[in-house]
């Protein structure tokens, strides 16, 4: 058995950030990767140019049972922490919108930056290390595809259950199980909606249509935009929302946010009482989208012209459009959401260095903890800064 100071299961951002950080301190770090390379989340996020953190991270933009618990290692190693890492590696980056920051060229930098962090300090890394038992007997001994590995301290950076084609699985809860801890309810979040009967129908012939609009569910709003789908809704609205949402519950669209269809056509009955409200309403919605909701929803009020819509006509159709309500029939699941909700209860984890309170050795960062972000950087944030107060603790 070959024995390391720190074992990190999951080559992930969180894994790989904590290996680093540990070997900085002089530890003996071994990564075990279960897939074929380290970093695919991060390879894929941001259409493969990687979404690495925002400008605008606070503890606000997190879920979690306890809101709280994040408040600590986000402050230890904030968003300019990271960028200063991102900057000492010569890696270009531009902030898209809301202060998400992305890379000019590739994600692959990101990767090859954490991985150039973990060779400087000797970090051994390997991956295929499928993992069939772990122990515990005063230190902790895993039993991989490679071989027998012994640690006082073993860290469980592996991630949750969502995009399974990546290698996803609940390996982290079994084993934050196995030693006492909880796991809260999981489920699918920042994932597409999906629709059923004639709303699919609908959507199907609008896939590819998108706008900026403001979507709902109960107290929270996100607005941002959507996109129709052959399934049903994605885009950034609709993904924050889905975090929010629970079957059963309805959302709601506001599809012109900070405008008013009363004022549009109002001001079109003084300077252009002619023209079909429909053509008003084109000027500021998709073309496709005015055309399927006058042959489905408004009863060919676009055909009208402005001057002679009623006012109760005019009403009608501002209400659609600010309060467009919908019920998801479900979401499209681990298979496409970035995150996963729920996971480790944080009650059973030290916020400063991660470590289970009951468990002594043991840490748990990043995803496979009750801890979720917001979309935009949010949730690499998360992981650099849970993976920094881990391997500052090991």
């Amino acid at each position: 058995m070959r024995v390391y100071d720190v074992i990190v299961l999951g080559g992930g951002a969180a894994g790989l950030m904590c290996a680093a950080t540990a070997g900085q301190r002089g530890k003996r770090v071994l990564v075990l990767e279960g897939s074929n390379k380290p970093g695919k989340k991060i390879l894929m996020s941001g259409g493969g140019r990687c979404n690495f953190t925002n400008l605008y991270c606070d503890p606000s933009h997190f879920l979690s049972d306890n809101p709280h618990f994040c408040k600590s290692a986000l402050a230890r190693y904030t968003q300019w922490d990271f960028i200063a890492l991102v900057e000492k590696h010569g890696i270009a980056y531009h902030e898209k919108t809301l202060g998400q920051l992305f890379c000019d060229e590739s994600s692959k930098q990101i990767v090859k930056m954490l991985l150039d962090e973990c060779r400087e300090v000797g970090v051994e890394l390997l991956v295929e290390s499928g993992i069939s038992k772990i122990e515990f007997n005063e230190a902790y001994r895993v039993t991989s595809a490679h071989g027998v590995f012994g640690a006082p301290s073993l860290v469980v950076a592996t991630g949750g259950l969502s995009i399974p084609k990546m290698g996803a699985s609940g390996l982290g809860y079994e084993i934050a199980q196995q030693f006492g801890l909880e796991v809260l309810e999981t489920r699918a979040g920042l994932v597409p909606f999906t629709f059923t009967g004639a709303l699919h129908e609908q959507f199907a012939r609008l896939s590819g249509v998108s706008l900026p609009a403001a979507v709902r569910c109960g107290d929270t709003e996100f607005n941002e935009g959507i996109l129709f789908t052959h399934r049903g809704m994605s885009g950034p609205a609709a993904l924050q929302i889905s975090s929010y949402w629970r079957p059963g519950d309805s959302i709601e669209i506001d599809l012109l946010p900070g405008q008013s269809a009363a004022e549009i056509i109002g001001e079109a009955r003084a300077t252009s009482p002619g023209k079909p409200v429909g053509t008003l309403l084109a000027q500021t919605l998709p073309k496709a989208l005015v055309s399927e909701f006058d042959e489905h929803l408004w009863s060919r009020v676009g055909a009208t012209r402005a001057a002679e819509l009623a006012n109760s006509s005019v009403d009608a159709l501002d209400t659609q459009l600010h309060h467009w309500t919908l019920k998801p029939a479900a979401t499209e699941g681990y298979r496409t959401a970035e995150v996963t909700l729920g996971g480790v209860n944080t009650d059973g984890i030290s916020s400063r260095t991660m470590e289970a309170k009951t468990q002594p050795g043991l840490f748990l960062i990043g995803e496979v903890v009750d801890v979720t972000g917001h979309l935009g950087g949010f949730n690499f944030q998360w992981a650099w800064a849970s993976g920094v107060a881990a391997g500052n603790a090991v």
